[in-house]
């Protein structure tokens, strides 16, 4: 198979993850005998300091030219006095936008050998942690509109519009059914129904489109007693479907509770064209440069990308044996290194995972 990759290093450490990342995508292409092709376009600041934008026209073209999309991480401090238009975040949210990436799916998943790492207590670790977080991205509160700044009462007054429709609510839903359908079968779909008339709305949809597949267990939750329950007993939950905000805060609450954000990928796909493909943890700025970023979230986003994408099971399977096999061995970064084992950096883990694949 002939692959082409648009790659996105970003920020802060997005160039020395995405390195290692791209070392294991040759390695395991070359091991099944697939070709790569990659073009590099920048994103963030890194296109705010060569071009003025965090999202120039070509790195939009480049992706919608590519079969699958590699993100590293945008944003940092450097830039966090500009005028919040054109900052880093929004040339993520504008890719997401113009690939038409409406589904972003979050994997939870506990390694058994970074069990020491999370922050959990061991007996609800013991019950186990595997859960895929699917949330919409392209709407609710961060994109609807009206949104801006007013005068109420002679002060300054900003406000935001949360706004879904019918057809955005039942195609998310309709991918996390998908999804349940090829884990455990059971889905809880999380609102606000019991304030806000959108949830309500959410909920509505959820039922009217889950009942398409009779073998999926659908749940309700309210996001407030979601985000305890994902800490009192994550085991209960096996894919969770939610909106943009709730969305937000709950895979990354789901997130910490695995040992490491620096463990997890993430995927934002679409109805056509190139998903796109990125580790779920921020640019990192104050430790860029220094070799010690944990790059597994990357790779292991590799590997979604290689499943999701392209279908390539083995190969995606591969990769994650290669980290299960990493982690067994006892090799560690600073984020996950809990006083056992050998600590490592940046490009020594990539290549821990090359050799072992």
């Amino acid at each position: 198979m002939n692959m082409k990759i648009c790659l996105m290093p970003g920020d802060g450490i997005g160039p020395e993850i995405m390195a290692q990342a791209v070392r294991v995508l040759e390695t395991v292409a070359a091991k099944f005998g697939h070709a790569v092709q990659t073009e590099t376009a920048l994103i963030g600041g890194a296109a705010i300091d060569a071009m003025g934008i965090p999202l120039p026209e070509a790195t939009v073209a480049a992706c919608r030219a590519s079969d699958a999309v590699l993100l590293g991480a945008v944003g940092g401090p450097k830039w966090d006095a500009m005028d919040p238009a054109i900052r880093p975040e929004k040339g993520l949210l504008g890719i997401r936008k113009a690939l038409g990436l409406f589904a972003n799916l979050r994997p939870a998943a506990l390694f058994p050998e970074l069990a020491r790492a999370s922050y959990l207590r061991p007996d609800i670790v013991s019950q186990g942690l595997d859960i895929m977080v699917v949330r919409e991205l392209t709407g609710g509160a961060y994109f609807g509109e009206p949104r801006g700044e007013t005068l109420v009462n002679g002060e300054r007054a900003a406000f935001n519009t949360m706004i879904y429709s019918e057809s955005e609510i039942e195609r998310i839903v309709r991918v996390a059914c998908e999804i349940a359908m090829k884990r455990g079968k059971r889905l809880c779909s999380v609102d606000k129904a019991n304030v806000l008339d959108v949830s309500r709305l959410w909920r509505e949809v959820a039922v009217r489109t889950a009942a398409e597949y009779p073998e999926v267990e659908l749940s309700h939750m309210y996001v407030d007693n979601a985000a305890m329950q994902l800490i009192r007993d994550p085991s209960q939950f096996d894919v969770i479907v939610t909106e943009n905000l709730f969305g937000d805060i709950l895979s990354d609450e789901a997130s910490i509770i695995t040992g490491s954000i620096g463990m997890l990928p993430s995927a934002s796909m679409g109805a056509g064209g190139p998903a796109l493909f990125e580790p779920i943890h921020g640019s990192a700025p104050d430790i860029a440069g220094k070799d010690i970023a944990n790059p597994l979230a990357t790779i292991l986003s590799v590997s979604m990308m290689l499943r999701f994408s392209f279908g390539l099971e083995a190969e995606a399977g591969a990769i994650d044996s290669a980290v299960k096999a990493v982690l067994a061995r006892g090799y560690r970064t600073g984020d996950i290194h809990v006083g056992e084992g050998v600590k490592v950096g940046c490009s020594e883990m990539g290549q821990l995972v090359v050799d072992a694949l």
